[in-house]
């Protein structure tokens, strides 16, 4: 796969699309990549949020984004946006899927709405984004690159987060074999996933759409949130999660990740894993094919397309 130069200076010109890019970790990534001279298309659902985004970009005196009403869930939607894109620009190079919703409740008490839309959302965006828009990033030149932004739920779960975790642990194994897939062709992919970010991500739950209204969570009441919400008051700013973003597709980061605070929890899980494994001898039979994957891997980070024959 072909490396971006160090200082990013080969990204200037190019066009990203970002999902809910006027808001949030969305928005912090679009100025990180209006900063390294990035064309760019933010999809949107709020129009005051929009607002305040054209006029950062003004006061800054940069071309102003394409700003595009969606709905990641919405199929058709995406496919439009994407045509609008290609259109507006001539191409497309860079896909960041970065909308979501972060609602929890004990997933003992979930119900099919709650899955229906959490992982609709945050997972099923993803896809959508990922069907829309790859075709026009394989038929574009220069580099290129795709970012699936997750969550540290991606590694961490918790007891209030079932589904969300399930999502980002979605995204992430999805991401991590697209990132095979999309090397030959010479783009790169990158999963991120940040942690604690000053967001107002905390108030998803006030926001769910009439169609799956009949959650199997207890109603959450709104002081309850804004007191849960004080906690996003110490996160990370989202310019600087952008900021790391981009220097991740700068690098060609497999993985990024944002906050230095989980060393611990990353040093558990290690432990816990490799503990877990039996403490016998495997049959020649079994090592070779996990020899022929690793090789298989290996192969396709190198730039070679994969098929089931390099598996046995």
């Amino acid at each position: 796969m072909a490396l971006a130069q160090k200082d990013g200076s080969e990204w200037s010109g190019q066009v990203a699309f970002v999902t809910g890019g006027v808001t949030g970790i969305g928005l912090g990534v679009a100025q990180a990549l209006s900063d390294a001279g990035l064309r760019l298309a933010l999809s949107y659902r709020n129009e005051a949020h929009r607002e305040l985004t054209a006029r950062w970009f003004a006061d800054k005196g940069r071309e102003q984004p394409l700003f595009v009403p969606l709905d990641v869930t919405d199929r058709a939607g995406f496919a439009e946006a994407a045509e609008a894109v290609e259109r507006h620009f001539g191409a497309v190079h860079v896909l960041v899927n970065n909308a979501g919703v972060s609602v929890f409740g004990p997933t003992d008490e979930a119900s099919y709405a709650d899955y229906d839309w959490i992982m609709g959302v945050n997972f099923g965006g993803v896809v959508n984004g990922l069907v829309s828009f790859l075709p026009k990033i394989k038929a574009a030149e220069g580099p290129r690159h795709v970012v699936n932004i997750a969550s540290m739920a991606a590694f961490l779960p918790g007891p209030q987060a079932g589904i969300y975790t399930a999502s980002k642990f979605a995204v992430r194994g999805l991401t991590e074999s697209l990132r095979y897939n999309l090397a030959p062709h010479g783009i790169g992919c990158s999963l991120c996933c940040p942690a604690l970010t000053r967001t107002n991500a905390w108030d998803s739950a006030l926001k769910r759409p009439d169609t799956f209204a009949d959650s199997g969570f207890a109603p959450v009441a709104r002081a309850e949130l804004e007191q849960f919400g004080t906690a996003f008051e110490a996160g990370m700013d989202p310019y600087e999660v952008g900021r790391k973003v981009f220097a991740g597709v700068v690098e060609d980061r497999a993985l990024i990740l944002t906050h230095p605070e989980f060393r611990e929890d990353f040093e558990e899980i290690f432990r816990d894993s490799v503990n877990a494994l039996p403490n016998e001898e495997a049959p020649p039979a079994r090592l070779e094919i996990e020899r022929l994957r690793r090789a298989a891997n290996k192969a396709a980070k190198a730039g070679r397309i994969i098929g089931l024959s390099d598996l046995t």
